[in-house]
């Protein structure tokens, strides 16, 4: 039984409680946030030891592992602060908002034998999954370009303030919405050589990006165009998708399903036929031992409960993986600033 902590409860840090709670080799010993209202009533309704101080939470609380849950610009200090005392650690997406510090708590993870993961659950959906296996298998011939996509209705006015639309609180709609698609990319690709054309865009917001659109490009591989929106109301719910051409046919995903068209020239692969097929992410998904929100917000806290038993670093979303993200949405950041100058 792995003893855990959580810290940070907003909406993921409660979604990652409720979870985690229900995992049959985890026991929460312990629960962090500035709100006493919100620890009054975890207190008082499910009986946990809430505290409203991180070092006097591990010290009394006594965790092997810590799930990190609060507004990004806390990330870095608390991921540091939690492999110094040897805990392993998942932390909510975006890992840092400075991507120097998130190779270098990399580097610390991995020098001190600790688990480490990333939130971005979009790897464990059933759908893009098989994108990632029907690519390593060069079903779709050689992939000359992609369309990275993600929007919502998350800023929809320009009153209000909450740590989302102040930059240096969650990096804006770039870190805290782009990063999920820009992930997938580095997953599916690696990292591109090069980006350009990069516009951060305001909608609402007076502070920072609600859209952002941008090319990434790779000198052996294809070309890569992203395109994001946290503003958009015709969207009901957040909405990522993946576009990929390739000599001898086209993926699609989304959190639905995985639609390939084949031509005569694809690669022979057991379920798949030459012109249309869809699969969908009910029979993509791999069975998960219980149950709370979704598939892939569970899976991924399984398998980071799971390589702390075993010890064995299976997961696909280590802390070096999510500082390949930042690296990139850095990129992003200095040819916006490039693209904004030249315009001028």
């Amino acid at each position: 039984m792995i003893r855990i902590a959580v810290v940070g409860l907003g909406k993921m840090g409660l979604s990652h409680l409720a979870i985690i709670g229900k995992h049959p080799d985890a026991q929460v010993v312990g629960v962090c946030d500035t709100s006493g209202f919100v620890l009054d009533v975890l207190r008082k309704n499910t009986g946990m030891s809430t505290f409203i101080d991180y070092d006097t939470m591990l010290k009394e609380a006594r965790p092997e592992a810590v799930i990190i849950a609060t507004p990004s610009r806390f990330h870095a200090g608390l991921v540091r602060t939690s492999i110094e005392r040897g805990l392993h650690v998942f932390c909510e997406k975006p890992f840092s908002l400075d991507w120097s510090d998130s190779a270098s708590l990399a580097s610390l993870a991995e020098s001190r034998n600790l688990v480490n993961q990333v939130g971005y659950h979009y790897r464990h959906v059933g759908a893009f999954r098989e994108v990632k296996r029907l690519l390593s298998q060069g079903v779709i011939g050689t992939v000359s370009h992609a369309l990275a996509e993600a929007y919502g209705p998350v800023i929809l006015r320009s009153k209000g303030m909450s740590w989302r639309t102040q930059k240096e609180e969650g990096g804006g709609c770039l870190y805290d919405y782009a990063a999920h698609p820009v992930n997938l990319v580095n997953w599916l690709f690696g990292m591109p050589d090069h980006v350009s054309g990069t516009i951060m865009g305001r909608i609402f917001s007076k502070y920072t990006d609600d859209e952002v659109y941008g090319t990434f490009l790779y000198n052996r591989g294809p070309s890569v165009q992203l395109s994001v929106n946290w503003s958009d109301e015709s969207y009901r719910k957040m909405s990522v998708r993946i576009t990929v051409w390739g000599s001898s046919g086209r993926i699609y995903a989304d959190r639905q399903e995985c639609q390939v068209y084949l031509r005569d020239t694809a690669i022979a692969v057991p379920g798949y036929s030459k012109g249309w097929n869809v699969r969908y992410t009910t029979e993509l998904t791999q069975p998960v031992r219980f149950y709370v929100r979704g598939e892939e917000y569970s899976a991924q806290l399984d398998e980071f409960v799971e390589c702390i038993l075993s010890g064995e670093r299976t997961n696909v979303n280590s802390f070096a993986s999510a500082a390949q993200t930042d690296h990139l949405l850095a990129m992003m950041v200095s040819d916006a600033q490039l693209t904004s100058a030249s315009a001028r």
